[in-house]
């Protein structure tokens, strides 16, 4: 059942999981190395990775024998390694560059756009709210991630440094805050 409530909930903490706006300084970077990003292909892409993870990511845990409860407990360990990043400045993924002609799929839409911690939090989210209002909330991030894309040069000039530096903080608060969560709420299922 569509629940207005779950779209906004989901649609947060995928924004903030995301984090297409502290992903400004890594997108100006591969465009600057291949002189070319295509934003069309970059949403549609990370749309259809997302899409199918959330419908069929249950199931492919299955055959390895991971339920979802240990899925979200070690994504919580992504999402806050992702946070400590972002609010510390460190660098803890290492992340190889893809091809000149491929740059806007490897590694922008994956493992950028739609990568582990994303993934994890797709999962996580199945253990809490329906479906239907998850791929709703994927897709009204959308034309954020597309707007983003098109208009990273301007944003840039916009915020400046300094103002991309406090969105990176202010992102990976709240991301290490659904981290804790998602751990309390998750953990609790494995030793019961």
């Amino acid at each position: 059942m569509i629940n207005a409530g779950e779209i906004l909930s989901c649609f947060m903490v995928l924004f903030a999981v995301i984090d297409i706006v502290g992903s400004i300084p890594i997108i100006l970077d591969i465009k600057k190395k291949t002189g070319n990003i295509q934003p069309y292909t970059t949403t549609g892409v990370s749309l259809f990775l997302m899409l199918i993870f959330l419908i069929g990511g249950e199931g492919f845990l299955g055959l390895f024998g991971v339920d979802v409860y240990s899925f979200a407990v070690a994504g919580s360990f992504i999402l806050f390694f992702i946070a400590l990043e972002m609010i510390l400045g460190i660098k803890l993924f290492k992340q190889k560059e893809g091809a000149e002609k491929t740059a806007s799929i490897v590694p922008l839409a994956f493992p950028i756009i739609a990568g582990a911690g994303t993934f994890s939090t797709l999962i996580s989210l199945r253990a809490e709210y329906q479906t239907i209002n998850i791929a709703i909330a994927v897709v009204l991030n959308m034309p954020l991630i597309f707007a983003v894309l098109k208009l990273t040069n301007r944003i840039e000039r916009f915020l400046g440094v300094g103002g991309i530096a406090i969105l990176e903080k202010v992102f990976g608060i709240i991301i290490l805050a659904i981290a804790l969560k998602l751990f309390s709420k998750n953990a609790q299922f494995l030793f019961s």
